[in-house]
């Protein structure tokens, strides 16, 4: 199934000489309007000069123009979805599932403490990277196991506007101010980006309708959530790991947070300050930093990418294919876990799909792929993959995984392709030995689009502890959310939630309807992993 979203890659260079930031030619394409005025008019501030983030030296020259420069950002959807999304931001765990901070980590804690505005971006070295242990590198590969709960919606309405640190406090401000003009923020952004740096352009996909604002509310989501530490640390790291697909060097991120600062204080000016834009730099500085270790680290343990070949390609529904492919190494990940996915007919352009497995002794991974309207990867893999073609894969990611330390009973919502990461987590517990309650959710809009019923009653059939309900929206005349409150009680219940957005939204406040506390909610549909953070 889909997942979160985000694009670019090479043609199958990777990012050395002729890679992904090195294009063989520059644009020929002139800037649309926000484009022609990149150069900005007399007037509009510098800011201050932003160094290559993990990097000693002098500050590289201003560029020849006038004009500031800012960051980049994502989309909303879930696991799932041809949508484009950025990597879901989890919730922070248990003291026990916590990984140990290093120096880049407790730098948030730090970072938003005001001060004079810099006169460079000054992030400190590769501190906190070092080469894991040979025996633990695909253990490290792996996301540590921890949940993604939404809190009450009264306790997100409740939070004064004007909460947290001065520099959070400047950030939401001046996003609040650029919110009515967002489209304009973002053609601006990448204006100035091809502009100034026209060599980053061959990072992009050639169509950039579907790009256009997925790396700018990145960015700017991690921002607002500066003062979270905890939930903005492992965010931040998965970025900085799934970004090496792209080519994606330390030397790059001075280019995007200049253009973000930029763009921002033109379309920020009501309220735009030195404090502004000091509290910016700070916040982009450490954004870097923690993206650019958890890169180099993981440089050290795995490959950027994947390359997988298609080996079986399942037409379930005219719509629906099930599609497996060996990858060329080994490939560690969790279940429930999502991956990005690139395809030799769309290159540049990926899109997060959930594996529909458990981890197989064959190293075999399979993907559920719905076509959707005017999605061009799903399109391609439904309609054009055969066995043989290749593919690329990103790193694993997302924190929908099972917590073995516990014996709480599994609630889990699939909706559509949503199944896909469910049935992997069936799997998972069933390969555990653990005997917990399993209580699976399948809806559906009609009969038919439950393609994957056969196989989940068979599991049925083969676990005593797992029961499987099918919910037809056609037939019950309720959505699967309604149906979760006919059922219970929950409050014991662990729930996992995979599906549409919509769905995934309702799901959640089914759940705390029904019982299930905020932090045993797991799933990982951004919309409402970036709400969990506010």
């Amino acid at each position: 199934m889909d997942a979160p979203t985000t694009t670019s890659a090479d043609n199958g260079t990777s990012g050395g000489g002729g890679g992904w930031f090195t294009p063989r030619k520059n644009p020929t394409t002139a800037p649309d309007s926000d484009a022609a005025t990149a150069d900005g008019p007399a007037g509009v501030r510098r800011p201050a000069a932003i160094r290559p983030v993990g990097r000693p030296g002098a500050a590289p020259e201003a560029p020849a123009d006038d004009t500031p420069a800012p960051p980049t950002g994502t989309s909303t959807g879930g696991p799932g979805h041809e949508g484009d999304l950025p990597e879901a931001i989890p919730r922070s765990a248990p003291a026990a599932a916590q990984h140990a901070p290093s120096p880049t980590v407790s730098s948030l804690a730090t970072a938003t403490t005001p001060g004079p505005v810099p006169a460079a971006l000054t992030p400190t070295p590769f501190a906190s990277t070092v080469a894991p242990p040979p025996t633990a590198a695909a253990e490290e590969r792996v996301p540590a196991q921890r949940p993604a709960p939404v809190p009450p919606a009264e306790e997100v309405t409740a939070a004064p506007a004007e909460a947290g640190s001065p520099d959070a406090v400047l950030i939401r401000r001046a996003m609040a101010e650029v919110a009515p003009v967002s489209d304009k923020v973002t053609s601006y952004f990448y204006a100035l980006l091809f502009v100034r740096h026209p060599d980053l352009r061959s990072l992009f996909p050639a169509a950039m309708d579907t790009q256009r604002d997925r790396l700018l509310r990145a960015l700017l989501t991690a921002a607002e959530h500066i003062d979270n530490k905890d939930v903005l640390v492992d965010y931040l790291q998965n970025l900085g790991r799934g970004h090496r697909k792209y080519g994606t060097r330390a030397e790059h991120y001075p280019a995007v947070g200049e253009c973000l600062i930029g763009a921002l204080s033109k379309y920020a000016a009501g309220v735009w300050s030195a404090e502004m834009e000091a509290a910016w730099v700070r916040a982009y500085t450490t954004i870097s930093q923690v993206m650019i270790d958890a890169a180099a680290a993981d440089e050290l343990r795995a490959p950027a990418w994947w390359y997988a070949e298609i080996v079986t390609h399942d037409l379930r529904t005219p719509d629906v294919a099930v599609v497996t492919v060996r990858p060329d190494q080994p490939y560690p990940f969790l279940a429930g876990q999502y991956t990005s996915l690139e395809t030799p007919w769309w290159p540049r352009i990926w899109r997060h799909y959930s594996f529909a497995s458990a981890p197989r002794s064959d190293g075999l991974l399979s993907f559920h792929v719905k076509a959707v309207p005017a999605g061009w990867v799903s399109n391609a893999l439904v309609h054009r993959a055969r066995p043989g073609d290749i593919i690329r894969l990103g790193p694993p990611a997302g924190s929908m995984t099972v917590d073995h330390t516990t014996d709480s009973g599994l609630l889990c919502l699939g909706g559509g392709t949503g199944i896909a990461p469910i049935k992997a987590l069936v799997e998972d517990v069933a390969e555990h030995g653990d005997r917990r309650s399993v209580e699976v959710f399948y809806g559906a809009r009609t009969d038919h689009d439950l393609y994957d019923i056969d196989t989940m009653l068979r599991l049925q059939q083969t676990h005593p502890w797992l029961s499987v309900r099918a919910i037809i929206d056609q037939q019950a005349h309720q959505q699967l959310p309604d149906a979760i409150r006919a059922f219970g009680p929950w409050n014991e219940f662990d729930a996992y939630l995979s599906g549409p957005p919509g769905m995934i939204r309702s799901g959640v406040s089914a759940l705390r309807d029904s019982g299930i506390p905020s932090d045993r909610i797991r799933h990982d549909s951004v919309e409402e992993l970036v709400a969990a953070g506010s």
